[in-house]
């Protein structure tokens, strides 16, 4: 009988420890780690990052997450170079830039792996030949917006910078209030602003969803430095990510709250819809890099050149990684 009351004291204190240390240890009852994340468009794609902000998933997983929100993806990637954020949603096309020009900026996550961008013009202009002569408005040259305006501009037999000129406008919505005032004749634009766009009267030119077009677009992104310092971290963010991914498919009325909140509060109910219901596509935000998207933005890079050659330094800049998350 003794044996047996000191053997089940034993376990008794076994069971207790073991509980004291795994609730001293879990991320909800540890101190947050403070975290400044960027993010470079206020469109629906960087949905992910919101949701995990405003549903309190990065809290659940240890983060005290600040938002930063810079115009473009090319800012966003020279604050994660900077040092300035640790950790940014960014598209693929300033990633694979910055690897290019020699930097240790990686992808963790994937998000988006599908374009939403539709190639609009004004009122006036119903077929690609009208626009020759013209001008489009994307973000910054290097971005996604840059890519998608000349690879839509070629699709629809124009040439980029010969037939129809690329300016830097800055954001989607800048992009927006450009062409709707006559200031230039088309503009790059995404979800909700390319809905907005369609009900003001603006045409649409090119959906580049429907161009066969495979494409590593936003997702998370920071340097090899960063995850090889702070792994913990990197493992936390992209499980945030993943959470928050499954949130969007399985609430909608909470992503539609959400996207109300980054979108200024002033777009309309079936607009926000019209954006979920693209997000909410498995094409659309699947939780696995898209191979086949990061080849085709390298092979699309003007700095692919700088790589070419033999050395060390050349094969390693011709085969900028991506690393995925678990």
């Amino acid at each position: 009988m003794r044996q047996k009351s000191i053997l089940s004291g034993f376990l008794f204190y076994l069971l207790a420890t073991a509980g004291i240390l795994s609730s001293a240890s879990s991320p909800a009852s540890a101190q947050l780690i403070k975290l400044n994340v960027g993010y470079s468009a206020i469109s629906g794609e960087q949905l992910p990052a919101w949701i995990a902000k405003e549903t309190r998933i990065f809290e659940k997983n240890g983060l005290d997450v600040q938002l930063i929100y810079f115009t473009g993806g090319s800012l966003a990637v020279l604050a994660l170079v900077s040092g300035e954020v640790p950790i940014s949603q960014v598209a693929g096309p300033a990633v694979v830039n910055s690897a290019l020009a020699g930097s240790d900026v990686i992808m963790v996550a994937a998000g988006a792996t599908s374009l939403d961008y539709w190639l609009m013009s004004l009122p006036e202009i119903k077929k690609p030949d009208q626009l020759k002569g013209g001008s489009v408005a994307i973000s910054r040259f290097g971005t996604a917006s840059d890519f998608v305006a000349r690879y839509a501009l070629n699709k629809i037999g124009l040439v980029p910078g010969k037939d129809v000129a690329i300016v830097q406008v800055g954001a989607v919505p800048d992009r927006l209030g450009a062409v709707l005032a006559g200031k230039v004749q088309g503009a790059i634009l995404n979800p909700p602003a390319s809905f907005v766009g369609q009900k003001k009267g603006l045409n649409i030119l090119a959906d580049v969803s429907k161009l066969g077009l495979a494409f590593q677009y936003t997702g998370v992104a920071t340097s090899r430095r960063f995850t090889r310092e702070h792994p913990d971290i990197v493992r936390r963010y992209v499980r945030s990510q993943i959470e928050a991914v499954n949130r969007i498919h399985t609430d909608k009325e909470t992503s539609l709250k959400v996207l109300t909140k980054y979108f200024g509060g002033n777009v309309e109910r079936d607009i926000l819809e019209k954006s979920w219901e693209l997000l909410a596509d498995e094409n659309m935000l699947p939780k696995t890099v898209s191979v086949l998207g990061r080849h085709q933005i390298y092979f699309s890079s003007p700095d692919r050149k700088r790589c070419q050659g033999e050395s060390s330094q050349a094969r390693r800049l011709c085969r900028p990684k991506f690393y995925q998350g678990t």
